[in-house]
């Protein structure tokens, strides 16, 4: 129970991750990284909301289990961010369902940002929304915004530059993957023209793991 210190192949820039909603995430991702811990059916884990979340940290809420996947409760949501409200921190809400986020745009914190991962414009593993429904949803979304590319899988060059120069995140971050899940994966020469023609448009943090691709 509690705020936890960033670690592992979590983002550099994230101080602490936050999970008060536990449990096997609907999107069900083939390459999740919590599929190799327990998976006890969702719930809302009301210890958490007792967590003092501290002053000037930037927290990833929801890093386990995707709380904006349509059949999280309404009223879950809103106690997570009731809770957020109460500390000044910088938070990361990240989901495969962005469309939701358009639902609590004036109940977010101040110093929210708002990211989806979009790993490929063509390639789908999971039981989430399509990634072209993430894009849409994105570029209507208000606010400081990122894009996570990762685990990066094979993708169409100007579609994926032409999604993230509409969606105008302050940065993207680029992974690939790191447990072996055998994922559809671009050549070294497209990661680079990607990375390159990115940079064109915003920043890009490359994360240590994308390293096997180059």
């Amino acid at each position: 129970m509690g705020l936890n210190k960033q670690k592992g192949n979590m983002y550099p820039w994230i101080s602490h991750t936050y999970n008060v909603i536990k449990g096997k995430c609907p999107h069900d991702c083939t390459y999740c990284y919590m599929k190799v811990y327990p998976q006890p059916e969702l719930h809302l884990d009301a210890r958490e909301l007792k967590v003092n979340l501290g002053e000037g940290n930037f927290i990833f809420v929801g890093s386990s289990c995707d709380m904006w996947a349509e059949v999280i409760p309404r009223g879950w949501i809103e106690l997570v961010l009731e809770k957020c409200q109460a500390h000044s921190n910088r938070y990361l809400f990240q989901s495969k369902n962005p469309l939701r986020f358009h639902s609590y745009c004036g109940v977010f914190p101040l110093h929210s940002v708002f990211g989806t991962t979009i790993e490929s414009n063509r390639s789908e593993v999971s039981l989430a929304p399509l990634p072209y429904d993430r894009y849409k949803a994105m570029r209507e979304m208000p606010g400081h915004k990122m894009v996570s590319i990762e685990p990066i899988m094979d993708f169409d060059l100007d579609i994926m530059v032409e999604w993230i120069q509409k969606i105008g995140p302050d940065f993207v971050s680029i992974g690939a993957d790191s447990k072996g899940h055998h994922l559809p994966e671009p050549s070294p020469d497209k990661v680079d023209r990607l990375v390159e023609e990115l940079s064109k448009l915003t920043v890009v943090k490359i994360k240590d793991n994308l390293k096997r691709l180059k």
